[in-house]
C-alpha cells in the first residue's frame, strides 16, 4: 500500500520559517520524481517545487530564493524548507510522487498539511 504522509504544517507569522516533511512508503522511492504542490480553496493546485530522481530541483517563481526542496533517500522522505513566509503562502501543501514515463506506474498524492501565515 502506497502512502505519502506530510507533516510540519502550522500557523506561523509573516517572515517566519517552517519545514515540511513527506514520508513515502510502498514505492521504489529512488526512481520517483517528488514534489510539493499547494492548493487554496477555489484556486487551481499550484506547483511549488520538485526534485528529480537524480536530485535536480525546480521551483515556482513565487518561492525561488525562499523555499528549498531536498530529499533523504535513506529515509524515503522529502522536505520543504520554507523561509521568509508570506501570507500568500497560506495553503494546503501536498506531496506528490511522479514515476518515470512508460513504465506502467502511476503518480500518488498525500493528504496534505495546512500552512497558515498570519499575524
Amino acid at each position: 500500500q502506497v502512502q505519502l504522509v506530510e507533516s510540519g504544517g502550522a500557523l506561523v507569522q509573516p517572515g517566519g520559517s517552517l519545514r515540511l516533511s513527506c514520508a513515502a512508503s510502498g514505492i521504489t522511492f529512488k526512481i520517483y520524481a517528488m514534489g510539493w504542490y499547494r492548493q487554496v480553496p477555489g484556486k487551481q493546485r499550484e506547483l511549488v517545487a520538485t526534485i528529480t530522481s537524480g536530485g535536480s530541483t525546480n521551483y515556482a517563481d513565487s518561492v525561488k530564493g525562499r523555499f528549498t526542496i531536498s530529499k533523504d533517500s535513506a529515509k524515503n522522505t522529502i522536505y520543504l524548507q520554507m523561509n521568509s513566509l508570506k501570507p500568500e503562502d497560506t495553503a494546503v501543501y501536498l506531496c506528490n510522487a511522479d514515476p518515470p514515463r512508460n513504465v506502467g506506474l502511476r503518480a500518488y498524492w498525500g493528504q496534505g498539511t495546512q500552512v497558515t501565515v498570519s499575524s
